[in-house]
């Protein structure tokens, strides 16, 4: 399970692998919630979940309760583009809790901890050639 947490202030965002034995923690939180960061490796960070997708890449929405899948009847928003204003059609999402099927869960950080910010956005290592 992946955790991408931005910073609204800088517009940075990054993601970090959360451990197996971690995971456990963040089973039935909903979009909405928030979260330590502590179960992310972000000591003294809080994050606010903002998204998820599962590992079909099927997004979630709020509307949709528990971890099921679902497809409603949708014109706007989370899981569809919607080129037509009126238009709306069945799209298969996923319900806004976390559950073991979730590969990926979108955060904003809310409160900040003693890690100054460059550390954790820390840009990645160009291959050599």
């Amino acid at each position: 399970m992946k955790i991408v947490y931005s910073d609204k202030k800088s517009g940075k965002t990054s993601q970090l692998e959360v451990a197996k034995d971690r995971e456990a923690q963040l089973i039935g939180k909903k979009i909405g919630d928030t979260l330590d960061g502590f179960v992310a490796g972000l000591e003294g960070f809080k994050l606010q979940i903002t998204g998820l997708s599962d590992k079909t890449g099927s997004p979630s929405r709020k509307e949709i309760e528990g971890t099921r899948k679902a497809r409603p009847l949708i014109s706007e928003g989370v899981g569809i583009r919607s080129a037509k204003h009126g238009h709306r059609r069945r799209k298969l999402v996923r319900g806004s809790a976390i559950g073991p099927e979730t590969e990926q869960i979108n955060t904003v950080i809310t409160e900040y901890g003693a890690k100054p910010l460059e550390e954790l956005f820390k840009p990645k290592a160009k291959k050599e050639e």
